[in-house]
C-alpha cells in the first residue's frame, strides 16, 4: 500500500525508482538482499517490506520479528555497505498510549503489542545496520493499494447497514498518498534519525467512521464500544497520537484532507 504511492511520489518528481514486490526479492533473504543492492547501487532505499498483521503477529513472533526486526536490519546494513541511505517506516504501536499528549520522537517506548515489539526491533536494527537512517513513525494507515479501515466501514455499511465502532483509541488516521509524499520530501534531506509523520489531527475510530460515512454520502448507523466490549489478540494503545520535536518538520494534511483525497482517488479508479 504505503510502497505503490511511494513508487508514484518519487517518479513524479523524477526519481528513478527500482520497485521491488516480495515476488522479485524476499528480504529474509540476505544473501539476495546483498546481490540486488550490489547491481543496482541506490542513493536511497525505502524498506516498505513489513509483517503487518498486528493480531496474526501475537501468535506468530518469530515471522513477524524476522520481517519486521532482523530484516530491516540487514536490509539497512546492506544499503550501508554501497553508500546508499536507508528509510524504515515504523508505527505509533510503539507508545503504550497511557499518556493524553500527542508524543515526540524522544518520548520513551513501551509497545503494548507483539507487532509494536518487532517495529521497535527493527528500528533499533535499521538505526544500528546504517548511520545514514531515516526511521519514520506514522499512524492508522490508509490507501487505495491494500485493504484498510475505509474499506472495512464502507463494505460493512453497504452490506448491513450498521456498524460498531470502538471509541476509546485515539490516533492519526494517515492518507499513503500523502505519507509517500512526505518521505519523497524526506529523502532530498540529509535529516537523518527519528522522525514522526502522520496525518494532521486526531480522532478515535468511532470519530473516523462517522467522517467517512459522511464524506461517501452512506447512510449507516454508526454505534460505537469501549475496547473492553471488543476485545482482539493484540493489546492497541489508548491514545497514540504523533507529533515532532524537529526543527524542519515534515507536515502532513488532516486526516480529513486526506479521506477527501482517499475517496477521490477511489472514485477515479472506479
Amino acid at each position: 500500500m504505503l510502497g505503490q504511492d511511494f513508487v508514484r511520489a518519487a517518479e513524479y518528481v523524477n526519481h528513478e525508482v527500482v520497485a521491488l514486490a516480495h515476488a522479485d526479492l524476499d528480504v529474509t533473504d540476505r544473501a539476495a538482499v546483498r546481490t540486488v543492492m550490489r547491481g543496482e547501487r541506490p542513493d536511497v532505499v525505502v524498506n516498505c517490506a513489513a509483517y503487518t498483521n498486528v493480531d496474526g503477529a501475537e501468535t506468530a513472533r518469530d515471522d513477524a520479528l524476522r520481517m519486521n526486526g532482523g530484516a530491516a536490519g540487514e536490509v539497512a546494513a546492506a544499503a550501508a555497505d554501497v553508500g546508499a541511505a536507508v528509510v524504515y517506516p515504523s508505527t505509533d504501536y510503539v507508545f503504550d498510549g497511557e499518556r493524553r499528549e500527542p508524543y515526540l520522537e524522544s518520548d520513551p517506548t513501551r509497545p503494548l503489542s507483539v507487532y509494536g515489539e518487532t517495529k521497535l526491533a527493527g528500528e533499533h536494527a535499521t538505526a544500528a545496520g546504517n548511520p545514514r537512517h531515516y526511521v519514520v513513525r506514522t499512524s492508522w494507515l490508509f490507501g487505495a493499494h491494500g485493504p484498510n479501515f475505509v474499506e472495512t466501514m464502507l463494505a460493512l455499511g453497504r452490506d448491513s447497514g450498521q456498524v460498531v465502532v470502538v471509541r476509546d483509541q485515539v490516533g492519526c488516521p494517515t492518507y499513503t498518498g500523502h505519507l509517500a509524499e512526505g518521505l519523497v520530501t524526506l529523502i532530498d534531506r540529509d535529516d537523518f534519525g527519528l522522525h514522526h509523520i502522520a496525518g494532521g489531527g486526531e480522532c478515535s475510530w468511532y470519530e473516523f467512521a462517522l467522517e467517512i460515512f459522511s464524506q461517501a454520502g452512506v447512510e449507516c448507523v454508526t454505534l460505537s464500544c469501549t475496547t473492553d466490549e471488543f476485545p482482539r489478540p493484540a493489546t492497541r494503545p489508548a491514545y497514540s497520537v504523533l507529533a515532532t520535536e524537529r526543527e524542519y518538520p515534515i507536515v502532513l494534511p488532516d486526516w480529513r484532507e486526506g479521506l477527501r483525497s482517499y475517496l477521490a482517488e477511489r472514485a477515479l479508479a472506479r
